[in-house]
């Protein structure tokens, strides 16, 4: 078994103490190549290192973090590897990885079980000598997979030679009787957990559907908002800038845009407001974010007598601190637009 020097490193069920893969994995026909490659140069690296997307991606020659996390769930439906979620011996919980140099059937089964839920990611309880459990949605335990590590039962290494013994004086030692040998430790007890009753496994099951019920609808609900905004301005746009010229994607950028000023709070109202003084298809981030601050009133519009300077934290206001809403949403007319075009969202009230 991988000894853990870190409560959040990788755990290595490897046999030999050298990187020397299987050649019925190296031969293995069901992981692509870049897959195959990614877990020996994981299995290349020291015990508590950290299995990281974003640092496997750089480097000249490597792949993007998406092909990265590609060939991670590759080498986890293979069993390979895995994420977990580690419970220590202290009560803390951290998140780790183990990965293997040949697959491991019980980690397939794991990942078939674990895949299903909203947290995939394999929870683990740390035993008394240092090994891991798998804690099931049932709340039964199970092995984690790894074998025992062979050196364990390696014999020890022989005794010096005895030194010879003293002559005999013919005079009897004052304390010949030998001690007698020490009680055998008592294997650690294992954690027991009481199982759910059914009443209790139906009652979370459906507050998680409610959860993801709730969560589903808002997201559906800011979906629908985004789009509205970004299918009127683009027709908007098109009526009173003429026809969008630039990149193919500009679009999508724009919806982009709109998504992220909703999720921080400002209103469809004000998105739509911003939108018509930028007077731009594609405003940048800097005329976007200057926009928005003139239709929430953090920003005086640009006069002919000299042009406000931009200041980000007037515009999107302190830390933690939520952009404030106009007042009946009522839309901020813009200074050169003559026509009265109706957005045609209704604002959030």
């Amino acid at each position: 078994m991988s000894r853990l020097t870190s409560p959040t490193g990788v755990r290595v069920n490897r046999r030999p103490r050298f990187v020397a893969i299987d050649s019925k994995t190296i031969r293995d026909t069901t992981i692509s190549y870049r897959a195959l490659g990614l877990l020996g140069y994981i299995l290349d690296q020291k015990e508590g290192w950290q299995v990281r997307s974003d640092q496997l991606s750089k480097g000249e020659g490597r792949e993007g973090r998406g092909a990265v996390r590609t060939a991670l769930r590759e080498l986890a439906e293979r069993g390979y590897y895995r994420l977990e979620r580690r419970r220590l011996r202290t009560g803390k919980c951290v998140m780790g990885t183990a990965v293997s140099e040949y697959p491991v059937e019980q980690w397939i089964k794991d990942h078939e079980i674990f895949s299903t839920v909203s947290d995939p990611a394999v929870p683990v309880v740390e035993q008394e000598d240092g090994s891991f459990l798998v804690e099931y949605p049932d709340g039964t335990f199970g092995s984690d997979g790894f074998e025992s590590d062979p050196f364990d039962n390696e014999e020890p290494p022989a005794d010096p030679e005895p030194e010879p013994e003293p002559e005999d004086s013919g005079e009897e030692d004052e304390d010949t009787a030998e001690e007698p040998p020490a009680e055998p430790e008592k294997p650690p007890v294992r954690p027991r957990r009481t199982r759910r009753t059914s009443a209790q496994k139906a009652a979370d099951d459906e507050q998680k559907a409610a959860e993801k019920k709730q969560k589903d609808e808002k997201k559906a609900a800011l979906d629908a908002a985004v789009e509205a905004v970004a299918k009127w301005w683009w027709e908007d746009a098109e009526k009173h800038l003429g026809k969008y010229v630039g990149k193919t994607n500009g679009y999508l950028a724009m919806r982009g845009m709109v998504k992220k000023a909703l999720e921080a709070g400002y209103t469809q109202r004000q998105c739509a407001d911003a939108l018509r003084h930028a007077r731009k298809h594609l405003p940048s981030a800097q005329q976007w974010q200057t926009a928005l601050g003139v239709a929430t009133n953090h920003i005086v519009p640009s006069q002919p007598t000299g042009r406000i300077p931009y200041s980000d934290k007037a515009t999107w206001g302190a830390q933690n601190d939520a952009p404030p809403s106009t007042p009946g949403d009522a839309p901020t007319p813009a200074a050169d637009d003559s026509d009265d075009a109706t957005f045609g969202v209704i604002a959030r009230s």
